[in-house]
């Protein structure tokens, strides 16, 4: 399936009468498993890829260049519609993140979020009209292209918690060109409500990040378009990895294995390509 095609789908998805799903794999072989469950599209998350490269979830500690491998690698392992989370778009100059989202597409995105953290835990937050600016400049450079631009608003997960000015900032960045619009971290179902009455946009809203969570069902009716999880399934994986550790470190039993996917069920999802030029 070419880019275009799975552009089409992904952006049917947004303009459809039903939420859906984004899961967020951190590899290629959580992708292969993804895709195989009935997800129609699958978005990159920046800290279940930095956990399994055993890094924080930092601007100081991703590059541009490991994240869009990362999400090319995701790309290629399914043909499923795939979004990428950059970050601050790798730059506070909004030529920086104008280049970002180019070669987003370059490696076969089809979508892509850009948020308005800076990373200084003394400033963290762009003053809007910047912020807009940034936004304004790579939804012009995604002009016409096969790829639809998230704003995020991170105001809440920095304490932040002004629901009025987030609302201000995501109407600022619909009006510059954003294609959907997400807020991390709103505290509950009536703020999620009163965001998606506010906006002209589809709105993401992330499940899994804290409590309280809701059912697909309870956000398609306040509003919510699309529904993503985030780091929270790497997370699971690391749950259940350290849940098996601490049996076996402190019972010396293994026990675990019983809940563990059978290995024939994931070799059914994995890939059966073969190197060419093995001897």
């Amino acid at each position: 399936m070419n880019q275009e095609t799975k552009f089409e789908l992904f952006k049917a998805l947004h303009d459809g009468d039903e939420a859906f799903v984004i899961p967020n794999p951190w590899d290629a072989g959580s992708a292969r498993l993804l895709a195989c469950m009935g997800f129609e599209a699958l978005a990159t998350t920046s800290a279940g890829y930095a956990f399994s490269k055993g890094k924080l979830d930092s601007f100081a500690s991703l590059s541009r260049e490991e994240i869009l491998a990362n999400a090319a690698e995701i790309v290629q392992a399914t043909d499923l519609p795939v979004a990428a989370d950059l970050e601050d778009g790798f730059g506070a100059d909004p030529k920086i993140c104008a280049e970002t989202v180019r070669q987003a597409i370059e490696v076969g995105l089809v979508g892509g979020s850009i948020e308005d953290a800076t990373g200084d835990e003394s400033n963290p937050i762009y003053p809007l009209p910047m912020a807009v600016d940034r936004i304004r400049a790579a939804a012009d450079a995604v002009q016409g292209k096969p790829f639809l631009l998230t704003a995020r608003a991170e105001s809440y997960l920095w304490g932040r918690k002004d629901l009025l000015d987030t609302i201000r900032r995501l109407q600022a960045f619909s009006d510059a060109g954003a294609d959907v619009l997400y807020a991390p971290g709103l505290p509950d179902l009536e703020a999620i409500r009163t965001v998606c009455r506010a906006l002209d946009k589809p709105v993401n809203v992330v499940m899994g990040l804290q409590a309280p969570t809701y059912t697909v069902a309870q956000l398609a009716e306040a509003g919510v378009k699309r529904i993503s999880v985030g780091g929270s399934f790497a997370r699971a994986a690391f749950g259940a990895l350290q849940r098996a550790a601490v049996e076996v470190r402190e019972t010396g039993t293994f026990t675990y294995a019983s809940d563990a996917m059978p290995g024939a069920e994931i070799s059914k999802v994995m890939s059966n390509k073969k190197l060419s030029d093995r001897e």
